[in-house]
């Protein structure tokens, strides 16, 4: 598999992605940096990870939503190639308009940084084949900005197309968003956006490794 991790001034969770998609595929990905105007020739999977790209300025991704390197992904995106945003990086896809909705101020208008119970809403993704519908997976969380809104119509969409893929479970939701909604996809299926952070649950070292299953779903979903 060959992916690329985009980083931006002010993420922080590239080496964490990066490492994720390392153990999962035992290649390394490419680093393609903000002001590039293209991603590597025939890469099958960008990732955006988390941070606080830009200092978050304007709103939450606003800014590296405009910047050079997400014009290339935009287009791969049109073309097909799998795209996936963590935290930052789901804040920056829906600012790019790869994903519908908005990410607003945590309900209780303060940074959260625990773990929270992730349920898998649809085991037909490139990110959660291997696992079930139903799954419960403990995945930390860290943002101001994760309180996700849609208008009604595109809810009602999203809703009945199953482009809801994860839901905070059990009482965990922790900054207000609509219908538990911790992750979504696009019509076409090969964007996926996610505020909690599966890179940091893959190995012993962070506690467990339930989230390893994800970014193996990828490699098996590019091998298929």
């Amino acid at each position: 598999m060959k992916s690329a991790v985009v980083l931006f001034p002010g993420i922080n969770r590239e080496h964490d992605m990066i490492r994720a998609l390392e153990l999962a595929s035992g290649r390394k990905p490419h680093v393609a940096w903000h002001t590039d105007t293209e991603l590597p020739a025939g890469v099958d999977l960008v990732v955006i990870p988390g941070g606080f790209s830009y200092g978050d300025y304007l709103r939450a991704g606003a800014i590296a939503a405009r910047s050079p390197i997400m014009r290339a992904v935009v287009a791969a995106a049109e073309k097909g190639v799998k795209v996936l945003g963590v935290c930052n990086g789901f804040q920056i896809l829906t600012e790019a308009r790869l994903l519908p909705g908005a990410l607003m101020r945590n309900a209780g208008l303060k940074f959260v940084c625990r773990t929270v119970k992730l349920s898998v809403e649809n085991d037909s993704t490139f990110f959660t084949n291997r696992l079930k519908k139903g799954d419960i997976l403990p995945c930390p969380v860290a943002h101001h900005d994760g309180n996700y809104f849609a208008d009604e119509e595109t809810l009602k969409r999203l809703e009945g197309e199953g482009r809801v893929v994860f839901r905070y479970a059990e009482g965990t939701n922790p900054n207000g968003s609509i219908n538990d909604i911790a992750g979504v996809m696009n019509e076409r299926g090969n964007v996926i956006g996610m505020m909690p952070h599966p890179e940091d649950r893959v190995e012993a070292l962070h506690g467990g490794e339930e989230c390893l299953p994800l970014f193996l779903s990828i490699v098996e979903e590019v091998a298929a």
